[in-house]
């Protein structure tokens, strides 16, 4: 199961760098914020349907759950409002880098601390490593 955890994640990293390229064309032509609403207005209605042919029924514990938790859906907004505003300016590549080393980034002050419910995962000096290697990356895409 962990191999094909990787592959999907390896996927899904893919497809985000089309999204980039066709979201950043897509904003040229109806504009930045709208391109942003086209994305969760058309995922609204893929995911309505999805959850009303195989949902589990429990939408209606939404507010009972931890009001950090309901943060996602806002953070989703930024992060792809902030492709798509980056990507006609510096390309895609050196926008999936710099959001690649965020993740990388806040992934690990998150684990290290254990917050939000992960596992706690203390920094080292490979993930340190790691992380310097994608902004040298970064800066020779640039």
């Amino acid at each position: 199961m962990r191999f094909i955890s990787y592959m999907l994640a390896l996927l899904a990293g893919a497809a985000l760098s089309f999204e980039g390229a066709i979201y950043a064309e897509l904003g040229k032509t109806i504009g930045q914020i709208e391109t942003s609403f086209y994305n969760f207005f058309m995922g609204s209605i893929i995911m309505s349907l999805l959850w009303l042919f195989f949902g589990k029924g429990k939408i209606s514990y939404t507010l009972e759950a931890p009001k950090w938790s309901l943060l996602g859906g806002v953070l989703g907004v930024i992060y792809l409002t902030s492709i798509v505003v980056s990507v006609p300016f510096v390309g895609v590549g050196i926008t999936m880098v710099a959001v690649i080393i965020g993740q990388l980034v806040m992934s690990m002050i998150i684990e290290h601390f254990g917050w939000l419910g992960s596992q706690k995962n203390k920094i080292n000096k490979e993930k340190l490593f790691a992380v310097l290697s994608m902004i040298m990356a970064l800066i020779l895409i640039n």
